[in-house]
């Protein structure tokens, strides 16, 4: 563990289940939507399609219960050792699905899921044309979901997650990190602070996801967010 200010720094693991529920959480109310001194924050894709909570809880559980032992998800404890922020990631090979997988009320998880899967896809197939070979297990880190419900110091939570994980991942000697950025801010807090630049493929264009141009996101305001967009960090 490390310390920095009121936060305590803890890389969760898959024997501390009680930390795992509340790593969920944090995670699931993130994108769900909070209300941070008066100001509601939540992930564009996952507000305008108004998916459940309880369903988020459960897909975001699962995906840690997954990846958990991988080393790459990062909590922020405060001083009471509770969850308050979140990054979590993973090292696998990225991999398609190509159909819908989610029903019922959270079957609108799948329009994130093909968002998502079209950014990956576009930077799979380039990855092989510019490398002769897939993307292997544990060759780089991928960012998958950030959240913080903490009121206050939030920005310093956000660049001590972030950064310590880049650190880890150096250290263990991952060739990339990348993450699917689905709004302005997460491109700005990537880009800016921590070296992360758009991906851009052999014929010099951005992997993007454009929201106009999807008939179930168009709603989402650009001044919030454009589409998604692959970001890179070398190691």
């Amino acid at each position: 563990m490390q310390t920095n200010t009121a936060y305590t720094y803890h890389t969760l693991r898959s024997d501390e289940p009680e930390l795992l529920d509340q790593t969920a959480a944090c995670l699931a109310r993130s994108f769900v939507g909070i209300d941070v001194n008066g100001q509601w924050i939540q992930e564009p894709m996952v507000g305008l399609l108004d998916l459940p909570y309880d369903d988020f809880f459960a897909f975001t559980k699962e995906y840690l219960e997954a990846t958990v032992d991988q080393g790459y998800c990062m909590t922020a404890l405060d001083e009471n050792g509770n969850v308050v922020g979140v990054m979590a990631g993973d090292t696998s090979a990225p991999e398609i699905i190509g159909e819908d997988v989610f029903e019922g009320d959270f079957k609108d998880m799948n329009v994130i899921l093909h968002v998502l899967e079209d950014v990956d896809q576009q930077f799979i197939r380039d990855f092989k044309l510019k490398n002769g070979r897939d993307i292997e297990d544990g060759e780089a880190l991928h960012f998958f979901m950030l959240g913080v419900t903490a009121p206050d110091n939030r920005k310093e939570i956000i660049h001590q997650l972030i950064g310590q994980l880049i650190e880890k991942a150096e250290q263990e000697e991952l060739s990339f990190i990348y993450l699917e950025a689905t709004n302005k801010k997460s491109i700005h807090i990537s880009e800016k602070y921590h070296q992360f630049e758009p991906y851009h493929n052999i014929d010099g264009k951005p992997v993007f996801h454009s929201y106009k141009d999807n008939d179930r996101l168009n709603g989402i305001p650009e001044s919030i967010a454009e589409g998604t967009t692959l970001l890179y960090r070398k190691l």
